[in-house]
């Protein structure tokens, strides 16, 4: 499973780093570490399957997908998520 980065680069997809950034985005809407901690759970569970069926995905369709399965649990963290895209 190749990750296609927005600069171009590729990189192997790491659930981590995905449950990371659902986590922060939710500690930082003020979710609390355990409702945090189910989102990112629950994002990184949706999705993971999904991404494994491609043998190449780009980041932001990646996020795209997080957001949408994250607006359903925190408009606020999905919101942060993607703003967040926007400043990195």
């Amino acid at each position: 499973m190749i990750i296609v980065k927005r600069k171009g680069h590729t990189e192997e997809y790491n659930p981590q780093k995905l449950y990371a950034s659902v986590y922060a985005a939710c500690l930082s809407a003020g979710e609390s570490e355990e409702k945090a901690e189910e989102a990112a759970e629950a994002v990184t569970g949706q999705l993971t399957p999904w991404i494994r069926e491609q043998e190449e995905v780009s980041s932001g369709a990646i996020a795209r997908q997080a957001m949408a399965a994250l607006t359903k649990r925190s408009p606020k963290a999905a919101f942060l998520y993607e703003n967040h895209r926007d400043l990195s």
